[in-house]
């Protein structure tokens, strides 16, 4: 009698693990299948397409495809006799899945990773509307937030709503333009470190020397930011920079799983610049933010498109700057002379964002980079060194994965 009890709870306990298995299965599937297909549905009923998506990882699979494919291309490449050449516009490098993307469904396409649905746009009457809103409803994409979360936090480039205001209200006066003229000295003191090291570097090379300058740069722009911002010695401020460089290669790499709703475990850089008109040139041509994101933190309508709540938006600004219909036919020409008369519109140059969540700091990184590199250009001439290898790569911000490598030769007096 007592084992057929025994039996008979196991049997019970068993069909009531079959039941929460099967309601565990149709719940993750109601999440990561049919809610974001609800959303792709709303976009295609309004002539709006995109690459079909699989189940569970959406297009995840023909990203890495795509990628993988570019990879082995540029590997080729560089194999063959000068096949090894810079080439400005870095998208079939490095966002090769777009392109493609682009080509087959036009400036605005809808893909997806797991259960998070992107709207990607970069038609500019769009684009301008986005940058335009200044409604709350309209935040930052919440994508890769929990894997971000350990580097970014709470802070100012992740957060929306009245937490995002409340910020920016503190912070915006801190980089109005008499502070920032205020900080000029500093930045000229944080930068003769740097010169005297590549002086001496050259001097005992005869005058002419390779250099890999990519560390030198980040230490000198932490060096002006401990200076300028907390005070730190440079040591500090160093430490505190080479943590953060960890943290970025750190949380570099998606973690798609942890972006799943329901599968959650929790959530500056513009180094490009030369002097006068450059530098809204060089950020045109390898500025380091690969998009301009945002989201829809409401049902919104922007640009006469219909975009339901939770949707993120995806603006490419590599493809904003290197529209012909844009900037004339010499899109991918490095010309700073096409700014000498002519400031560019809000929907076509987005190295710093745009719209109300433009990056705070760019008045700043424009005086720190005109400051450095005047000082550098009035003691060495540059140019790329042979062993540089052009090699640019998405980490966060788009980098030189193998970085730059100079040729530095003394500056001559002349009197």
């Amino acid at each position: 009698m007592e084992q057929q009890v025994a039996m008979a709870a196991v049997k019970v306990l068993l069909s009531l693990c079959c039941v929460g298995a099967c309601g565990l299965a149709m719940n993750l599937y109601y999440i990561l299948w049919l809610v974001p297909q609800r959303v792709l549905a709303e976009f295609r009923m309004q002539g709006i397409s995109g690459p079909p998506p699989s189940f569970p990882y959406g297009n995840l699979a023909d990203m890495r495809e795509a990628v993988a494919t570019a990879k082995a291309a540029r590997a080729s490449a560089r194999r063959r006799p000068g096949g090894g050449g810079i080439v400005h516009d870095y998208r079939p490098a490095v966002l090769p899945y777009y392109e493609k993307w682009r080509k087959e469904h036009g400036p605005i396409f809808t893909y997806s990773m797991g259960n998070v649905v992107f709207l990607h746009v970069s038609r500019p009457d769009v684009v301008r509307d986005i940058n335009l809103c200044v409604s709350l409803d309209l935040g930052k994409s919440s994508y890769l937030k929990a894997t971000h979360e350990p580097l970014f936090g709470g802070g100012i480039l992740k957060s929306n709503g009245e937490a995002w205001l409340h910020q920016r209200k503190i912070i915006a006066p801190e980089f109005f333009l008499d502070k920032v003229k205020g900080m000029v000295d500093l930045m000229v003191d944080s930068a003769k470190p740097l010169l005297k090291s590549w002086e001496e570097r050259v001097d005992r090379n005869g005058g002419i020397t390779d250099i890999k300058i990519d560390d030198d740069i980040r230490a000198y722009s932490a060096d002006v930011i401990s200076r300028t911002c907390f005070g730190s010695s440079y040591i500090e401020g160093k430490e505190i920079f080479m943590k953060i460089r960890e943290l970025q290669q750190a949380v570099s790499k998606p973690n798609v799983l942890a972006e799943m709703t329901g599968l959650r475990i929790r959530e500056h850089s513009c180094h490009s610049c030369l002097v006068s008109n450059a530098p809204w040139t060089a950020p045109r041509m390898a500025g380091p933010g690969a998009f301009v994101s945002r989201q829809a933190l409401q049902d919104l309508k922007l640009g006469g498109v219909h975009i339901p709540k939770g949707v993120n938006i995806y603006i490419p600004v590599s493809t904003m700057h290197l529209d012909p219909k844009l900037w004339g036919t010499d899109a991918k020409e490095f010309n700073p002379e096409r700014f000498f008369d002519v400031r560019p519109q809000l929907h076509s140059y987005l190295p710093f964002g745009a719209g109300a969540r433009t990056c705070l700091g760019q008045g700043f990184a424009m005086a720190e980079l005109k400051i450095l590199i005047s000082l550098i250009i009035s003691k060495f001439v540059l140019k790329l060194s042979p062993q540089y290898e052009h090699s640019p790569t998405l980490k966060l911000i788009v980098e030189p994965e193998l970085g730059v490598d100079l040729t530095l030769t003394k500056v001559q007096c002349l009197y």
